[in-house]
């Protein structure tokens, strides 16, 4: 969690002058000390719609069953799991950002770590609620456990990767809310102790009596670790056991070896997809571009691109080992993605996903602020589409061609999605405005060392040579929180 030492020519993660930790704090905390504004109420309004959207066509399915849904006897599984695990995936990023991040040392984490965990939390929350919905008996949802019961000791069936899902969704929610809240403490004492009322009160309880102390800050990053080096493993482990949903059956297109660390490349993908989706919002609705910098966007912009290519990489080598493997049922699988019923979704998915995200090797495209938040968001229409190519296109024409049906989702299907979008933002509207969006106590950490105006000191104090200026000026041009004109005269 301490600062180290870094280049004077790296980019500032903390822009703007006159930077104090009282300004950090009142920045911060500036949503959740003042009414929100309107557009907060605007996007809550859509979001809470959505949400009630959701309430009825879940509730509906509740009622009706899944036969509500557009499912068949040859696709068994749609929109539903498709849903379950385009939202587990968009849940990686926010574990990937605090734990292995940590671990690395990466400073520029701070800024985005605690809006990226709560995502995670959010998100894992919209697939649990797919999960439930497609048992058609919400009421028997503890089944899946292990637990003693009155039944003969009917016990699930351990070979199952349905069972294992339970599981590794469970463990990684479980650790993920802990680590997030374990570094939620310190900001929410400093909320305590400017609050005043019934919020004091609140907040009191809520911070656990953080004191800070030297004894209590060690404890405090000592956890932290502890858990990043728990949560480690969950990244990998998670979307893993996700994909041996597919990878353990023998239907053609899913038993396949590279599905392992096919959907975990995918799931850091979409996940950093939606941070950026969130987060460029965020820092603009909120007034916090000194905090979310260029450098953050741009650094966010460099995964997406490497796990899109990773994944490109992926879905070449499907094509190659069903050509190569000289199965008739998996080379008509691949085939069927392009010349089959459902061709437009396999180009929405390789065009999304693989195309233009080749524009993040430009360094204009990655600064461009508009231009990334398109491209984060047609990232994630891509990975809801390849999920669906997967997941339906596979099934819906097997083995035999007199199985072979069309999968058409009903209205129950389209609402249910859509309305656990309006959830997931409801839930995340809802944090920013009771909860500090940004990490008040690490971002603090580098203000001596990391900012704007500490690379400024050094450059007025003549320890950069002139080369190192120019260099240093030159990455300053494309910060939009950055006054340029200010180091003309340098």
């Amino acid at each position: 969690m301490a600062s180290h030492s870094e280049s004077i020519i790296r980019e500032p993660l903390i822009t703007g002058n006159d930077i104090t930790y009282a300004r950090i704090t009142n920045d911060v905390l500036r949503p959740v000390e003042n009414m929100p504004g309107k557009a907060w109420w605007i996007g809550f309004s859509v979001a809470s719609l959505g949400a009630c959207l959701w309430v009825f066509a879940v509730s509906y399915t509740f009622w009706y069953g899944v036969g509500s849904w557009g499912l068949n006897k040859t696709v068994g599984w749609a929109w539903d799991i498709t849903g379950f695990v385009w939202w587990v995936g968009i849940g990686h990023a926010g574990t990937l950002i605090s734990a292995i991040l940590l671990l690395f040392r990466q400073n520029w984490r701070n800024s985005i770590n605690r809006s990226a965990e709560a995502m995670t939390i959010f998100a894992v929350i919209c697939a649990a609620t797919y999960v439930v919905s497609h048992m058609g008996r919400p009421w028997l949802a503890y089944w899946p456990l292990p637990l003693p019961n009155q039944f003969g000791s009917i016990w699930v069936n351990f070979n199952s990767p349905l069972v294992w899902d339970v599981f590794a969704i469970s463990t990684y929610f479980s650790v993920s809310l802990v680590f997030w809240y374990t570094g939620l403490l310190p900001d929410l004492a400093t909320i305590r102790d400017r609050a005043t009322g019934i919020r004091r009160k609140i907040y009191s309880v809520l911070s656990f009596g953080w004191t800070g102390s030297v004894k209590t800050w060690q404890r405090f990053e000592t956890v932290c670790l502890i858990l990043a080096g728990i949560s480690t493993p969950l990244v990998l482990s998670v979307h893993t056991i996700v994909s041996m949903d597919f990878a353990t059956s023998l239907e053609p297109g899913w038993h396949t070896t590279i599905f392992p660390p096919y959907f975990v490349a995918g799931a850091i993908f979409s996940g950093f997809a939606m941070v950026q989706t969130l987060l460029l919002v965020t820092r603009k609705v909120l007034g916090l571009e000194n905090y979310i910098t260029m450098f953050h966007i741009e650094a966010m912009n460099k995964i997406i691109l490497l796990t899109g290519s990773i994944v490109g990489v992926a879905y070449l080598t499907e094509f190659f080992i069903a050509y190569y493997s000289g199965g008739e049922y998996e080379q008509y699988t691949f085939l069927n993605r392009f010349i089959g019923p459902y061709w437009w979704a396999g180009c929405m998915m390789y065009g999304c996903n693989v195309l233009m995200t080749q524009l993040m090797w430009f360094k204009k495209i990655r600064t461009n602020i508009p231009i990334s938040w398109v491209l984060s968001i047609v990232v994630n229409i891509g990975m809801w589409f390849e999920r669906f190519v997967i997941i339906v296109v596979s099934l819906h024409r097997d083995f035999i061609p007199s199985s072979w049906a069309m999968f058409y989702p009903t209205w129950v299907d389209v609402s249910v999605f859509v309305g656990s979008i309006g959830l997931f933002f409801t839930m995340f509207l809802l944090f920013i405005r009771v909860l500090p969006s940004i990490a008040m106590a690490e971002v603090k950490l580098i203000l001596k060392s990391s900012s704007e105006q500490a690379k400024r000191k050094l450059i007025d104090s003549g320890h950069m040579e002139p080369e190192q200026v120019e260099f240093y000026k030159e990455s300053l041009t494309s910060f939009d929180s950055v006054d340029i004109t200010d180091y003309q005269k340098i």
